[in-house]
């Protein structure tokens, strides 16, 4: 049996990184795309086990003349610009990758003959804002986003939908709630907590950690196992279809940073840092994940302790 090849957009990021060491486990041959000055740091460990492309998926050309030259049998969609609060600050640009990108690699996909499958990785983030504020959210929740990436994200999958009725398209669509771990950006509240607290550890900052609005709840799992969702959603979901990745819990952040706190021997003062409350933000986000677990065998293997204590000595070893 030939054995399968999976490419990813945007492998070298925090949940690409860790997608790229899941296919590898389980006998893909991997090849993904980077930017130009993108850093490889988190897929160092795998390189000489993986084939990466420079493409930016902006550039609709490219995209078909790689991916026709690699020819996968499974495509991951990840790529993206993929900050909320800097989304506000970039809203052009966001549109652009998040939107024009998807179209350029739905396009250059599709002139594809033995693709597989198109898996796209969208967001809880398209929900928005909804009554009741702490209902449990299925895939038939309607859409109503609330920031530039939200909008996008959103947009995008109506694209793959439409490429889906439109053409019979191969593509289905991961909709992952908030996930961490190692490697993720402090721009993500579970990183940045992480590491302000692995600075204050060194003395590198005073012991002071700077927070947004704590009351928010969210629903959290681990990247490890939002990356094997992706891999069961390719090998067993159905095309137009949309699976919810999540861990159908939600906690505040201010429980997250409590178990911060109690993984360090350090003092430390929490403050209320203005520039970091959002005007619009979504008071709860909670997943169920019946359909993933019913229909691809999705089954969260991870604690939410296990991945801040992983988050937190991934920081100290970094720094």
């Amino acid at each position: 049996m030939k054995q399968p090849h999976a490419f990813i957009t945007g492998i070298a990021g925090f949940a690409g990184s860790f997608l790229a060491e899941e296919l590898l486990a389980h006998d893909y041959k991997v090849s993904g795309s980077v930017l130009a000055r993108e850093s490889t740091r988190n897929i160092k460990q795998i390189q000489n086990d993986i084939k990466l492309i420079k493409l930016d998926v902006q550039k609709p050309h490219e995209c078909s003349r790689r991916i026709k030259l690699l020819n996968p049998d499974f495509i991951f969609h990840l790529a993206a610009f993929s900050s909320v609060g800097q989304s506000f600050k970039s809203e052009v640009l966001t549109y652009k990758v998040n939107f024009e990108g998807t179209l350029n690699i739905l396009n250059a996909a599709s002139e594809l003959k033995n693709l597989s499958k198109l898996v796209y990785i969208s967001s809880a983030d398209c929900y928005g804002v909804f009554k009741p504020v702490n209902k449990t959210l299925t895939e038939n929740q309607p859409f109503n986003p609330i920031s530039p990436y939200a909008v996008s994200k959103a947009a995008a999958e109506f694209l793959c939908k439409f490429f889906f009725a439109r053409y019979g398209f191969p593509v289905a669509i991961a909709r992952s709630f908030n996930h961490a771990g190692p490697r993720q950006s402090d721009n993500f509240v579970v990183s940045s907590f992480g590491k302000q607290i692995a600075q204050i550890e060194k003395n590198s900052r005073e012991p002071i950690i700077h927070v947004g609005d704590l009351s928010t709840k969210r629903d959290f799992s681990d990247v490890r196992d939002i990356v094997r969702g992706y891999r069961l959603l390719a090998e067993k979901g159905k095309s137009g279809e949309v699976y919810q990745f999540c861990s159908g819990k939600a906690i505040t952040i201010k429980q997250i940073l409590e178990f911060f706190l109690k993984m360090s021997n350090k003092n430390i003062i929490v403050r209320t840092d203005n520039s970091l409350l959002r005007k619009n933000d979504i008071p709860c986000l909670r997943g169920n994940n019946q359909k993933a677990e019913k229909k691809l065998g999705f089954q969260p293997k991870f604690t939410l302790n296990q991945t801040l204590q992983d988050t937190l000595n991934y920081w100290r070893e970094i720094l």
